[in-house]
């Protein structure tokens, strides 16, 4: 499995708001699409940054219900990092574990694919266990 597959059985959505949103707009979308992360577009529409559940948060924290007003580019990360739809699970899973992020927006010849998330990944990396331990115990039981 690759992302590009993970991709095809659950949809490229990849939900975003505007550079001008604030927090608390971006919070709205999180909750509402029940989703961890957002893309922030700039003014011509491409992507600027990323914003987590957890910026969010943070915010809050260090600065109570006023961060809710500020703009998401004062929360966002700037430096995003993408995936490629050939990316094998492992190759997902070791960006997402080295990086310490949960959210991988795939892009292809700069077009954003879709976002996957660490539980895409999760659910993936199961599958395939399950499916070589089902297989090896065929194989046993074969004789």
């Amino acid at each position: 499995m690759n992302a590009a597959g993970i991709l095809q059985d659950k949809g490229g959505d990849a939900f975003g708001v505007q550079s001008t949103a604030t927090l608390q707009e971006a919070a709205q979308m999180l909750d509402e699409k029940k989703i961890g992360a957002v893309l922030v577009r700039d003014t011509g529409g491409q992507v600027c940054g990323v914003l987590s559940e957890r910026d969010v948060a943070r915010q809050v924290a260090r600065q109570g219900a006023a961060a809710l007003d500020r703009p998401v580019t004062d929360c966002m990360s700037r430096k995003v990092i993408t995936a490629h739809p050939n990316d094998t699970l492992d190759e997902l899973m070791s960006v997402m574990t080295d990086r310490r992020i949960r959210h991988l927006p795939v892009v292809e010849d700069n077009t954003l694919r879709g976002m996957i998330s660490i539980g895409d990944v999760v659910k993936y990396k199961i599958n395939e266990a399950e499916a070589e331990a089902e297989a090896m115990h065929n194989y046993i039981a074969a004789g």
